[in-house]
């Protein structure tokens, strides 16, 4: 029987047949695309003809089709519906992965012809995304190592094989730590809870078969449960169980894990001539350089810092009065900043809640898109990788542009947190094809699922992500959709979170769960004036992410990144009731790969955009300006990386912003 995975699909708009495909046909189907592609690049490498870009860089472009169909497949079930096979074979593919991308990035033969290309670029007549394409392929294999050679090439060789490794070890280590780990509560734990949290429990328990509720370390319940449960007790052995992922000793530690990775990546910048990682990996971001970054983080710092420090001595004092002596820890901090904003705000999440139904927010999110963009959606009824997941297809003016899949609830095979990706981007070249779009989220299951107002944020967050594929227009796939700079690519992401904030998109879709009522106007009008609540909080834990990130990869690598990452808090005057969001043994953003290595502060610097963006809508006709919308899918979500993103940013908005929008934001500007 024929691998489905190198079949031809014939399914509704070639979806993955997921209902045909099984653990068995990965294997074989990665050996023969993997050949498959190397005769392609044997073949563009050996021609005899003379080089030119679409006997090199057009053909580099268009090989690969196989391998791309089964890497989409596989890397969507792998990090959405692990199983131990899943697992086996990724820790299997990934050193085969880095070893062929290492072989291709240092093809002598093919090197020597994208190079030729680029020498002749003047006299090639080509369109600006064609030179766009060129430069970026001769930049890629220059930064690749292509030019190294001898030992040196070798070596590179080495590094890159052993990180493809490390980091799915990492990814492993931190899923099976949060799969492993929940907390049983009997009916007297259960006191306080609200409704929306104990029926999370309890399908969690269901979930572990655990014979009744329990905590787990999904996000979507473990914060809820940090946040309402009068059991100090048990809300320290909950915070410590989270922030422990990674660091448990055994198999599953990853201290030791970040230890290598950061001194190959330094190796690897070396190498090629940087004098540390993060100056290798910024080079073709908007920041450019370490030390723009970090201005950039120390001047949201130091106010995050005094509104942080400020917000623990109120909260120590409102523990105090519970008659809880000592300093205020962090599994302290949620608890008493929920009851100070029910009392100062009058806005009680348990009441908040059943307005933020999953239902409800998808839909705000897709007519949200309709209004600003032309956008239909249409659900599918087609075989998907796990029962939970649902299809649309998306089109414009009767015209099909993509398939959007939604992937929402949380689950012991799911990696946490969430993301965006594409199984197929969009492309013209060397044929016409429509992206499909997967957005994974954690939410936690209910009849109906409901959601709080910061996964409520996440899910317009991820759709932002996915409209930025969605809406990609240019010819080829390396270039569409979100391959931009790291520090851009969360530009869109971040903007759209705005429009859940619209009071019109609010009123209308936030309705309550049994009534059906809409949010009344008085909660409403405390929600909008509570949005930057706890922002010192939220700043402070991130930015410290942000800084320890940068700190690991601006210099030399540390021996011992628990004992830097120490000092660079210490260094910081890190408040002790606060921890960084993500601890290194868990900084999956960082360690799983590649992309947020020394990148971290990308959320930050997209958000300098997407406040001053989002400004030009207000100062326009409002969050449904047709115009600023026309702007923004014509100069940023459809040109992917067709051009440099401070040109993309200035032809929108006339000018690149300062960080006052963001300041102003947060609520952390100066009054």
């Amino acid at each position: 029987m024929t691998n489905p995975l190198l079949q031809d699909w014939t399914t509704p708009f070639q979806i993955a047949p997921f209902d045909r495909i099984s653990d068995d046909d990965f294997a074989p189907a990665l050996t023969t695309a993997l050949a498959e592609h190397r005769a392609e690049i044997d073949a563009i490498a050996g021609s005899d003809d003379a080089p030119d870009f679409a006997n090199t860089i057009e053909a580099l472009e268009a090989a690969g089709h196989a391998l791309h169909q089964v890497l989409g497949a596989f890397f969507a079930v792998a990090g959405a519906d692990s199983n131990p096979e899943r697992e086996a074979l990724q820790r299997d593919f990934s050193p085969k992965l880095a070893a062929h991308f290492a072989e291709i990035s240092g093809n002598k033969a093919l090197f020597a012809r994208v190079a030729a290309v680029w020498e002749a670029r003047a006299e090639a007549d080509l369109t600006a995304e064609q030179e766009r394409v060129l430069m970026l392929t001769h930049r890629n294999f220059v930064r690749a190592g292509a030019a190294l050679e001898g030992d040196e090439e070798n070596r590179m060789k080495e590094i890159k094989s052993r990180l493809a490794v490390l980091g799915t070890e990492f990814t492993q280590n931190l899923l099976a730590d949060e799969r492993d780990w929940f907390m049983p509560l009997a009916d007297a734990d259960l006191e306080g809870l609200p409704d929306f949290v104990i029926r999370a429990a309890r399908a969690a328990g269901e979930e572990k078969e655990a014979g009744g509720p329990v905590v787990t370390l999904s996000r979507s319940l473990i914060v809820p449960f940090l946040q309402f449960s009068p059991r100090r007790d048990l809300r320290e052995i909950a915070f410590n169980a989270w922030t422990a992922r990674g660091a448990n000793g055994g198999e599953t530690d990853n201290r030791a894990i970040a230890a290598e990775i950061l001194g190959l990546r330094e190796e690897r910048a070396r190498l090629l001539g940087y004098e540390s990682f993060a100056t290798y990996k910024l080079e073709t971001e908007m920041a450019k350089t370490p030390e723009a970054v970090r201005d950039l983080l120390m001047a949201v710092w130091t106010p995050a810092r005094a509104q942080a420090e400020a917000d623990a001595e109120v909260l120590t004092r409102m523990m105090q009065e519970d008659g809880v002596n000592g300093p205020l820890a962090p599994w302290d901090w949620r608890y008493y900043s929920e009851k100070r904003r029910v009392a100062e705000h009058d806005l009680d999440e348990a009441a908040l809640k059943p307005y933020f139904q999953l239902e409800r927010m998808i839909e705000a999110s897709f007519a949200c898109a309709t209004r600003l963009f032309g956008l239909a959606f249409k659900p599918l009824d087609i075989p998907l990788y796990h029962p939970d997941c649902r299809a649309w297809e998306v089109t414009r003016n009767g015209q099909h542009v993509a398939v959007f899949i939604g992937d929402y609830f949380a689950r012991g095979s799911k990696r946490s947190g969430a993301w965006c990706s594409a199984m197929r981007g969009q492309a013209k070249f060397p044929k016409v094809q429509a992206p499909v779009v997967i957005n994974v989220c954690n939410f936690a299951k209910g009849d109906p699922a409901l959601l709080s107002y910061d996964d409520a944020r996440t899910l317009f967050h991820e759709f932002g992500h996915a409209l930025h594929q969605m809406l990609s227009d240019v010819t080829y796939e390396s270039i569409s959709g979100t391959s931009v700079a790291r520090d851009f690519v969360e530009l869109p992401s971040q903007l759209y979170e705005h429009w859940l904030d619209v009071p019109q998109v609010l009123g209308e879709f936030a309705t309550h769960a049994d009534t059906g009522a809409p949010m009344p106007q008085e909660l409403l009008d405390k929600v909008l004036a509570a949005a930057t609540y706890d922002m010192g909080f939220q700043t402070v834990e991130y930015v410290a992410s942000a800084l320890v990130d940068l700190d690991f990869h601006e210099g030399a690598a540390p021996s011992d990144p628990m004992a830097r990452q120490r000092d660079v808090l210490e260094a910081l005057g890190m408040p002790a009731a606060i921890t960084m969001r993500h601890a290194t043994p868990h900084f999956a953003h960082v360690f799983a790969g590649d992309g947020y290595s020394s990148g971290y502060y990308s959320y930050m610097w997209s958000e300098v955009m997407d406040a001053d963006a989002f400004q030009a809508f207000e100062e326009a006709g409002g969050a449904f300006d047709p115009d600023r919308a026309a702007a923004l899918e014509e100069h940023i979500l459809s040109k992917g990386g067709s051009q440099d993103a401070a040109e993309l940013y200035t032809a929108f908005r006339g000018r690149l912003p300062g960080v006052e929008a963001l300041l102003k934001g947060r609520g952390l500007a100066p009054v």
